[in-house]
């Protein structure tokens, strides 16, 4: 098992009570006694088209097509996580929405213990150069066709996110000037 640092703990409390959605009991299980011996943490980013109709995925060699993301490293915020994932994986650099979309307890491979995991968001030029790396591709996926990923309701959780920032008509400018 992970130990968490209490800068990492504080940070995704803070997030996990932030969050526009709370999955699987997400912030009791980082409440409890024993959460810093719990670890690893995980983070990862859905990364919308300026039309809020596409998502930005990374072909994992078993998982399929995953949001961009992966483990928080030793003295690391997810916030912090999500944003590096993100440009290891894609070699998009963005401004994330000020709090996490969700907040999920899940296991990543069969075998492995739960991660609480944080997702944040970014609306990002299409336009934007990819630079993936080796061995997992990544692609712009439109949201309303299914595609095989590991976790079958994350695409109706992405629709729905995509959804309700519409309604708020989030745009890459709106972002630069929400995080300024």
């Amino acid at each position: 098992m992970t130990h968490i640092e209490p800068r990492t703990l504080e940070a995704a409390i803070c997030d996990a009570r932030q969050a526009l959605t709370v999955y699987d009991h997400a912030l009791e299980w980082l409440l409890r006694p024993d959460a810093a011996s719990c670890g690893p943490l995980g983070a990862e980013v859905w990364a919308f088209d300026d039309t809020l109709t596409q998502i930005l995925l990374v072909r994992h060699r078993w998982r399929g097509w995953v949001p961009p993301g992966g483990q928080v490293d030793p003295g690391e915020t997810p916030r912090e996580a999500a944003r590096r994932e993100l440009f290891e994986e894609t070699g998009v650099r963005a401004e994330l929405l000020p709090a996490p979309v969700a907040v999920t307890v899940r296991s990543y491979h069969p075998g492995w213990p739960a991660t609480m995991s944080a997702s944040f968001v970014t609306v990002v030029d299409r336009r934007t150069p990819l630079t993936p790396e080796d061995g997992c591709p990544t692609a712009w996926l439109p949201l309303d066709e299914p595609w095989q990923g590991w976790f079958a309701d994350d695409r109706l959780r992405m629709r729905q996110c995509a959804d309700r920032l519409g309604a708020e008509e989030w745009t890459p400018s709106r972002l630069q000037e929400e995080q300024a």
